[in-house]
């Protein structure tokens, strides 16, 4: 299964064209758009020589030349700009599969390149950054952080990857997805200007990594009170790290932090916990303060030997006490979620005093949080992270007919450690309460009714003998036994960056090999423990694959409508990528 490339540089395809976009007006000039757009994935049609794109208050608006066009005009015209852009972010995705091992770090320096080729290595040296590296609770460490910092009256930016469903998540402005507009506006600004001064020697950037410029672009426009940035992956190499050429310092963060640290990306990043360590201790620096959480004793001894080196103090907080929130829950659902809202505690207070921004913050009572720290906690978001949809598609418009009652339990975890701690999320939250209510008065179930279905896939570089145990053996460690488990591969692999996910023409010819490897391990752990946490169910009846997300997502929604009286319960995990496609398809 083949991922973005985070790392390595890409040279544009030889079957890929080059075509004259439209004239932006803005930035101090002119510029005319050039971007690379590759067979394959275009789907966008042809731009019309008489039309124009022009900015207008941050929005887009296409205009005639001969004066005309308004109202669905403008907004077609505008979908056809965002679409193109999202074919040329498509191009830089490289087909290498991470399990090849040959794009650590490749060519790292680029990135200093490429900053200058943007004029960024000033702007950026002014952004006051925090930068957060780790396996697990990054990106919710970097979320609270900045719903905390926000809610103390500064101006945020955040940084954060993958995005679930389009790409301008991965930028939040003032908690807020940047507008298409905006995306816009800076993506064609850093598009046009590399695509006219990188060559054979200094080639586009990867996906990953134009990415990364374009949040600096970003939040050096927006003029960010402090910048969040979740490390993509790594560390040390990770494009987010962009801190100093030679001797000349480029953007030293005011702070850094490191989450859990467990086994994920080895066939990157080393087989040991203290490799591991080593490359996401990477993002320390001179004169930075670095904080971190409990670690496993291999992982925690390199961290401790890197910040001794760099003659910086390594901080370890510990797990949040909830009578600090006064009564209140965190944002974001899970126990783990407290000790990922205690860095950001930590990293906040630290960002405020080093920055000197306390005024008007109470660090003196021990007991409870400042104000503004406890609203940041308890108003904090992260889609597909121990998120809970109910599936609106069988409701009626009539309030009270049922047409069965489906929910999906989301959650992006894909390390043996984060799909423990996402087991223990679903055992809690069903046995808490298995009846969970939305707006639409349903009726409520009783447990018994309940059933509790897996829908699961991950990349091909994971190894799921390690994988599904965890998350079965937790689940009936707190009396979860699965009914069935579903595989079916990533609506989002056959498409582009962005786009309304669809199946292949022909599902018969999906390649499901990987679906059924993880049906053989699914089978053999029922077999093999009768205590699994599965129930006891016929072998035909424990597990089946999909060709398409679609297919599954209609046989859940059937199975609801035929069995009213019970609770369909679905936990979907085992990747990021699976997450994103279940909201996508279940939200439209």
């Amino acid at each position: 299964m083949v991922a973005p490339d985070l790392l390595s540089p890409r040279t544009p395809s030889p079957s890929a064209r080059v075509t004259t976009a439209p004239i932006i007006r803005g930035f101090g000039g002119n510029i005319p758009f050039r971007c690379t757009r590759c067979r394959s994935l275009s789907a966008t049609p042809s731009l019309r020589a008489s039309e124009s794109y022009r900015l207008r208050a941050g929005s887009w608006t296409l205009g005639m030349a001969a004066g005309g066009g308004v109202g669905s005009s403008e907004r077609d015209g505008s979908l056809a700009l965002y679409e193109e852009s999202l074919n040329c972010l498509s191009s830089l995705i490289t087909r290498r599969t991470r399990a090849d091992g040959t794009n650590k770090g490749d060519n790292f320096d680029l990135m200093f390149d490429y900053l200058k080729m943007l004029e960024l290595d000033g702007p950026i040296s002014q952004l006051k950054v925090i930068h957060v590296a780790g396996t697990k609770g990054k990106g919710s460490t970097c979320v609270f952080t900045e719903a905390i910092l926000r809610c103390c009256g500064f101006r945020t930016g955040l940084f954060t990857s993958p995005h679930l469903i389009d790409v301008r998540e991965r930028f939040r402005i003032d908690g807020v997805e940047i507008s298409e507009g905006k995306f816009l506006e800076y993506f064609w600004w850093c598009w046009n200007r590399l695509q006219e001064k990188t060559n054979d020697d200094v080639p586009m950037p990867t996906y990953f990594r134009f990415l990364a410029l374009l949040a600096f672009k970003i939040f050096s426009a927006e003029q960010v009170d402090v910048a969040i940035l979740e490390v993509g992956l790594g560390g040390k190499f990770d494009a987010t790290n962009v801190v100093r050429t030679n001797a000349i310092k480029v953007q030293k963060p005011i702070v850094c932090g490191i989450s859990s640290l467990g086994y994920d990306h080895m066939e990157i990043l080393g087989n040991t916990l203290g490799e591991i360590a080593g490359e996401k201790s990477g993002i320390f620096k001179r004169e930075v303060a670095a904080y971190t959480v409990p670690q496993p004793e291999e992982a925690m001894s390199v961290l401790k030997d890197k910040a001794s080196q760099l003659g910086i103090p390594l901080h370890v907080v510990s797990p949040l006490d909830s009578g600090a929130l006064k009564d209140q829950h965190l944002g974001l659902d899970g126990e783990h979620q407290y000790i990922n809202a205690s860095l950001a505690i930590s990293l906040s207070r630290a960002w405020l005093k080093e920055t000197g921004n306390t005024e008007g913050i109470n660090f003196e009572d021990a007991t409870f949080l400042p104000e503004q720290f406890v609203r940041g906690l308890t108003k904090a978001s992260f889609q597909g992270r121990a998120q809970i949809v109910p599936d609106s598609h069988l409701r009626s418009q009539e309030r009270n007919f049922n047409l069965g009652d489906l929910v999906f339990y989301l959650d992006g975890a894909h390390s043996p450690e984060s799909l423990e701690v996402c087991a223990r999320w679903f055992s809690h939250v069903i046995r808490e309460d298995t009846q969970h209510s939305d707006t639409q008065g349903e009726q409520h179930y009783d447990s018994c009714n309940a059933r509790q279905i897996l829908l699961f896939n991950c990349m091909s570089v994971r190894d799921p003998q390690l994988l599904l145990p965890r998350l079965v053996n937790t689940c009936e460690q707190h009396g979860v036994h699965f009914h069935k488990a579903l595989f079916v591969p990533n609506q989002s692999v056959y498409n582009k960056v962005g786009s309304h996910a669809s199946p292949p023409a022909d599902p018969q010819h999906v390649d499901l090999s990987w679906q059924l490897t993880l049906q053989k391990v699914w089978e053999s752990l029922a077999c093999s423990d009768k205590d699994a946490g599965l129930s006891n169910t016929r072998d035909h009846e424990r597990s089946s694959v999909f060709s398409s997300l679609p297919m599954a997502i209609r046989w859940l929604r059937e199975n609801a409508q035929q069995n009213r009286s019970a609770r369909f319960q679905v936990l979907v995990t085992g990747s990021l990528h699976l997450v994103g496609d279940v909201l996508r398809l279940i939200k439209k």
